[in-house]
């Protein structure tokens, strides 16, 4: 008997799949279609819930208010520009701009794609080296990527650092945590499960799960991992 994947039960649209988005601030992506050197100003640090990190809403010159994460050490009143070279704290330049040594976050994969790299709260990406094929930067995971020169990445390190420091204590904090962003919580192994419902389940309660011993017929490249002995007893 098949069992309904993942993805088909988030798609009945019942509650236990359901994200609450109408409660998001909206998508944080740079400025699209700026000027250079566009000048705004942070109106308010926002929270969201689909996100980690505090939001700051920026309105620009052109009159365009936009979502952006606040970096550590921005305040209300404070002005921002796109593009240029200056260096401070939430500016928005391009890769090939940035120094080496600067801390980046927000870094597009592609131009003009909006920002998809080092995202979270706390994180931040650091510019190692301009070559002829792009930039080097090295990112949160200590994995150096390298970036085409006229991705745009902002100035600092995103603010919310420590947030996964603070315990949970408890199983139901944990549950509105996962829930604020349409994660399935909580997650029970297989070997706890009935056999209907996994292929580890069924079975006595320390006996449940699938033998992972390969069968000693098995052909060269299915014999893997936990081979069955050639022969069994005590030897005499």
């Amino acid at each position: 008997m098949g069992k309904r994947l993942i993805q088909q039960r988030r798609g009945r649209g019942t509650p236990r799949y359901r994200s609450p988005s109408h409660r998001f601030k909206g998508a944080v992506k740079h400025l699209s279609n700026a000027a250079p050197a566009t000048e705004g100003m942070v109106l308010d640090i926002l929270h969201c819930a689909g996100h980690s990190a505090p939001l700051m809403a920026v309105e620009y010159d052109s009159g365009d208010v936009n979502l952006a994460f606040a970096p550590a050490g921005i305040r209300v009143g404070d002005s921002l520009k796109v593009g240029g070279e200056e260096l401070n704290t939430g500016n928005t330049l391009l890769l090939k701009d940035v120094p080496e040594g600067t801390f980046v976050h927000n870094i597009e994969g592609r131009p003009g794609d909006g920002g998809k790299f080092v995202r979270g709260s706390g994180s931040f990406a650091r510019v190692v080296a301009h070559t002829p094929k792009g930039v080097k930067v090295k990112l949160p995971s200590k994995k150096e990527k390298l970036f085409l020169g006229h991705c745009r990445a902002s100035i600092g390190v995103v603010s919310g650092a420590g947030r996964v420091d603070k315990p949970m204590l408890k199983a139901g904090t944990n549950y509105h945590r996962m829930r604020a962003r349409n994660k399935l919580y909580p997650r029970v192994c297989g070997i706890s499960m009935n056999a209907v419902d996994h292929p580890f389940g069924g079975g006595c309660s320390h006996s449940k799960g699938r033998p992972t011993q390969s069968p000693r017929s098995a052909p060269p490249g299915r014999k893997v991992g936990k081979i069955a002995p050639r022969r069994v007893g005590r030897k005499r």
